[in-house]
């Protein structure tokens, strides 16, 4: 079998058996990111584009590409924004490996850390807190990213989330009963707009978690460091295995719960827009569900321990 578009020898095959050589894979990976974002308008013109970087193989990808995009156009400004969550053996080698991408790509780096925004490393937490790992990290993430992103006049935070990452949170969602997050979900997230929330896209979408593990790899965009050691841990890896399993006895399931969704996400939005107005917390003033935010909750009960 040859390339389904040069006849060279091929390195990658699709879902639908299609084989690509090194050459055409990249070039089919990156027109389907460029498609996804001319689809969703993900960046205009005078856009200021902040690209969550952890120096992992997705988000490493999605600047990789945008870079490329933003010299060709030049009418958008990019960054780079790495959260340091401070895990020990893991976030040193995932750094140095952003910086040395950054640098290559000419791309500005701005990096945040934990413990001098919060005052604890995420090590720590873990161990004054009776939470997941990953529900202590995700919440402050999210935080600091969005503060960042903010005060360096971002207007969209860029992720690098793939088609297995969404298909994990519709599953989870759905398994929780929680259709108030999964409206949140989408190739844009969030439902209503404040200028205090910065709106986060999702160029690489569509693609699967093996296509830009290949892309990745093809295209030396993968560092020589294992996963972060809380990810096993976590309910959403024992989703992503049970998905995988799925996936790999019945080829497309990922595909078709995406689908399934995208159909169902605007009447989610719709009758979530209609639910009560974007809070600010009482404390510090981001936006929220209640009174107090979740970061500010977790705050308050490290500083108790």
């Amino acid at each position: 079998m040859t390339c389904k578009k040069c006849k060279s020898e091929p390195v990658f095959t699709l879902i639908s058996g299609e084989k690509f050589c090194k050459y055409c894979f990249s070039h089919y990976f990156e027109k389907k990111v460029r498609k996804t974002m001319r689809q969703y308008e993900l960046i205009e013109k005078g856009d200021r584009i902040a690209v969550a970087l952890s120096g992992g193989k997705d988000s490493s990808v999605l600047l990789s590409i945008l870079a490329g995009i933003w010299k060709e156009r030049k009418d958008f400004d990019l960054f780079a924004i790495l959260v340091d969550e401070g895990i020990k053996g893991y976030r040193p080698l995932t750094q140095k490996f952003a910086q040395n991408l950054c640098k290559k790509l000419g791309v500005k780096l701005y990096i945040i850390s934990f413990k001098k925004e919060l005052g604890y490393t995420l090590d720590e937490m873990v161990k004054k807190l009776n939470k997941g790992p990953c529900t202590i990290c995700g919440t402050f993430r999210r935080y600091l990213l969005n503060t960042e992103a903010r005060k360096l006049k971002a207007n969209k935070i860029a992720f690098g989330h793939n088609a297995d990452d969404e298909a994990q949170s519709i599953v989870m969602n759905l398994f929780r009963s929680n259709n108030a997050a999964a409206a949140r979900l989408g190739v844009i997230n969030g439902i209503k707009r404040d200028a205090r929330f910065i709106p986060r896209i999702k160029p690489l979408y569509y693609l699967l978690e093996k296509e830009t593990t290949a892309y990745a790899y093809l295209n030396g965009l993968i560092g020589d460091f294992k996963e972060c050691p809380y990810t096993s841990l976590a309910y959403r890896g024992q989703v992503r295995d049970m998905l995988n399993t799925f996936e790999n006895n019945h080829p497309g399931t990922k595909a078709g719960i995406l689908s399934a969704f995208i159909e169902t996400l605007p009447i989610l939005k719709e009758h979530y827009k209609k639910g009560k107005e974007i809070a600010f917390c009482s404390k510090c003033n981001e936006p929220t569900s209640g009174e107090e935010c979740m970061a500010c909750r977790l705050l308050d009960e490290l500083k108790k321990k």
